[in-house]
């Protein structure tokens, strides 16, 4: 079976043209302009390409899920023995007001996959109907829902049916297996969604971006109950940091660890030790214990929220709050960084007395390491899951990042 990667660079000899300008700088204008306005203004209408999925508080682990997951599958089945959905070529940056004739295959392909209405009519020029049509598709995906035909959907959407419909099966028995009662509070990270959802009672109350392992120090699954919040935390480094990261770094710049207020003890006392003292050459420095002290360029930023785990890793803040706006997020040592950790940590601790929202910002705000042990300890979840649905004709696929998926194409190497 071809992979990814062949596919792209054999259908974009011309890979120029996928970073070649739109055809205007302002493709309002170039819709108003366009010497074939009269064939298609027809079908303007913007409010059938309308690309928002409504929100939805029904989470993916619902006992509701492997359910739409199996409609999922029927559907998918008969697509695909109808020969699947076409090829769209790679050959050039499609968006709204683009006129091409790879237009007619990207209809038939958003059609097929009940993106785009068959009403929408048959035409080579990239109209909001089709705009619309590639947000959701975009959106489904966990890509930015931009509207542009750019690598990353081309890739996306030249996943084959078969491939996609063996993704579901893979991830509806995962789901199975992880059926049963979760708690009337818990929190699930869904790790190649990159994505937390804060669920009560069955709903989910809030949801929040997050950055995963990376696919070399990867986040493990995880059973666990959240007891304790840290804010204002030391961060301790773990031995695989110390040899992979930080003995590197000090080869490199011996102020390293003074820089970013990195202290060294040994592990059975508070008495510090002088980084220029360490053979740095050597791996001396792995049997000793690296803690950066509270403050504004901590690892884990403000908050650490704590869980026991044989993995020694735990979800938190993040100085480098830019990552989260990034479309690749596996960033991490095997932690999870939370957008929005504040939200997040205050629904911890509602029942918590005396831990409301004001104080858990005074606190941080003073910079006072405090440990909060919570009143009902909230169970949490990390779980991969690529492919579910909540809603009936809504399908949410995501990078198979971890390669665990059986096919190739889904693992983000392929990508690229």
């Amino acid at each position: 079976m071809m992979k990814r990667r062949e596919f792209i660079s054999g259908m974009a000899a011309g890979a120029s043209l996928l970073s070649a300008p739109a055809l205007a700088n302002d493709p309002i204008s170039s819709i108003i302009k366009s010497s074939k306005r009269d064939n298609w203004s027809d079908q303007f209408d913007a409010r059938r390409g309308d690309a928002k999925l409504s929100s939805t508080n029904v989470p993916v682990f619902s006992p509701q899920t492997p359910g739409f997951i199996q409609q999922a599958i029927a559907e998918y089945r008969q697509i695909s023995a109808k020969g699947g959905w076409p090829v769209v070529p790679a050959t050039e940056k499609l968006r709204l007001g683009s006129q091409s004739r790879s237009v007619f295959i990207l209809r038939e392909r958003l059609v097929a996959s009940r993106d785009l209405d068959p009403s929408a009519g048959n035409s080579d020029v990239f109209d909001t109907w089709v705009d619309g049509a590639v947000r959701r598709f975009q959106a489904r995906h966990g890509l930015p829902a931009d509207g542009v035909m750019g690598k990353y959907t081309y890739a996306a959407m030249n996943i084959p049916t078969s491939i996609r419909l063996s993704q579901l099966e893979t991830n509806l028995v995962r789901l199975r297996s992880f059926s049963g009662f979760l708690g009337d509070r818990y929190v699930m990270v869904n790790i190649p969604a990159a994505q937390i959802e804060a669920v009560k009672n069955g709903k989910v109350e809030s949801r929040h971006t997050a950055i995963v392992g990376k696919t070399d120090r990867q986040s493990p699954i995880i059973a666990s109950k959240i007891y304790e919040l840290n804010l204002n935390p030391y961060w301790t480094s773990p031995k695989s940091i110390i040899r992979k990261d930080l003995i590197p770094l000090m080869r490199k710049d011996p102020t390293y660890l003074t820089r970013n207020n990195i202290r060294i003890f040994p592990w059975n006392s508070d008495e510090e030790i002088a980084p220029e003292t360490i053979d740095w050459n050597t791996e001396e420095a792995v049997d000793l214990r690296f803690r950066q002290d509270p403050g504004k360029i901590n690892a884990m930023g403000s908050v650490k929220i704590n869980f026991p785990n044989p993995h020694a890793v735990y979800m938190h803040d993040t100085p480098q709050q830019a990552l989260f706006s990034k479309l690749l997020r596996f960033e991490s040592s095997g932690c999870v960084r939370v957008q929005n950790v504040r939200d997040l940590i205050t629904w911890l601790a509602k029942e918590t007395p005396g831990w409301d929202r004001r104080q858990i910002e005074r606190t941080i705000e003073s910079g006072e390491r405090i440990d909060v042990k919570l009143a009902s300890a909230v169970p949490v979840y990390w779980n991969y899951i690529t492919a579910w649905s909540t809603r009936n004709g809504v399908v949410q696929f995501r990078d198979d990042i971890y390669s665990r998926d059986g096919a190739e194409q889904l693992a983000l190497g392929s990508w690229n």
